[in-house]
């Protein structure tokens, strides 16, 4: 009976840390743009608002699958962002702040510069940056894992180099064939 008992903690125990290891590799920009020093990568930055229902939805349905960790983990450095922080975030020498923030506020709050610097007008938002810290595209709402499969790769992949007009977008989406469930 304790062998039993011994086995079977073993195995939660086994499936709590694998479970624990299958989550995106969040980092703040700064850490993003200390790692791309290292090891140049396109970045992914999440940008989100606490009060946001897509947001929340996004983190808990999208962010959360098997295959979209594993290929953001494998392609891309993962940056989360909350819109509305206090905090101040240096990017590419500059200062961003939020001026309007209100700690005393319930819901919305002051947009951070940063996000204005992003191009972000809505959330959810995924902001692709190339190796060089230079926007790609700010892609606004949310998407299931097979629909942020086609941005993931389009970018990893540098297939939006060539994608640059509505037919050639049109034609990119017919031929894409999803893989992640």
């Amino acid at each position: 009976m304790k062998k039993l008992t011994f086995l079977l903690l073993l195995m939660i125990s086994s499936f709590a840390i694998q479970a624990q290891s299958q989550q995106i590799n969040w980092m703040s920009i700064e850490e993003a743009v200390e790692a791309n020093k290292k090891e140049p990568r396109k970045i992914l930055i999440d940008v989100y608002t606490k009060w946001c229902g897509p947001c929340k939805m996004m983190m808990k349905n999208t962010f959360t699958n098997a295959d979209v960790i594993s290929y953001i983990n494998a392609n891309f450095y993962a940056v989360k962002f909350d819109a509305e922080s206090p905090d101040a975030v240096t990017f590419k020498g500059q200062l961003f702040e939020n001026p309007d923030y209100n700690p005393e506020a319930k819901g919305r709050n002051g947009v951070h510069q940063f996000s204005r610097a992003l191009q972000v007008r809505a959330y959810p938002t995924i902001v692709y940056l190339d190796e060089g810290l230079n926007v790609i595209a700010p892609i606004s709402g949310y998407r299931t894992p097979p629909q942020l499969e086609l941005y993931l790769k389009l970018v990893a992949e540098e297939a939006y180099k060539t994608v640059v007009t509505e037919d050639d977008w049109a034609e990119y989406q017919a031929n894409f064939k999803p893989t992640f469930n």
